[in-house]
């Protein structure tokens, strides 16, 4: 392949990135709707209760769904081949609504959240879950509350990661 078409190619790929204005295009949240299942579980999300992840991978339209942050995190560790290829990852900040329906356009990027790991909430299909805040003064405030103790997103990830390699984390699939 010729240079010229290869800058040809690289700027194509670079406008493709863009809206009509020449504007990146950043990926957003969406809210779920009655079609939206958990990734792993196959249920709507709208029968389970507390916090909820979406992830939505560079290559594709729709977000990936998923009934707990727990089940989001399994997803980017054990799941997950190459994280490039994320173009978001949001969970619902637990400061808004309720435990049983999360508010609506409460979504947070899940590397800036803050969680609380190890309580005594249960994620959505059994299992301690990762309850995630955008404030780390909420975060604790629900730890003091709830039990267990508050991270950032790689402790998150850690905690995950110890329980899918049979570790004693409880934020992890059980």
């Amino acid at each position: 392949m010729s240079r010229s078409a290869v800058v040809i190619l690289l700027l194509c790929a670079a406008l493709a990135a863009c809206d009509q204005n020449g504007e990146a295009v950043i990926a957003s949240p969406r809210e779920p709707d009655s079609h939206a299942v958990g990734y792993y579980c196959r249920m709507t999300l709208t029968e389970h209760p507390g916090p909820k992840g979406q992830l939505l991978l560079k290559d594709s339209a729709d977000p990936l769904w998923f009934s707990s942050v727990r089940d989001a995190l399994i997803y980017i560790e054990q799941d997950l081949t190459n994280e490039s290829e994320v173009a978001g990852f949001w969970v619902n900040d637990m400061a808004q609504g309720t435990w049983e329906k999360p508010a609506p356009g409460s979504w947070i990027e899940a590397p800036k959240a803050w969680y609380v790991l190890g309580g005594g909430k249960t994620a959505a299909m059994g299992g301690g879950e990762a309850v995630p805040f955008k404030e780390q003064a909420q975060a604790e405030a629900f730890a003091a509350e709830f039990g267990g103790r508050t991270g950032d997103y790689s402790a998150a990830r850690q905690e995950i990661a110890k329980a899918l390699a049979g570790g004693s984390g409880s934020g992890g699939a059980q």
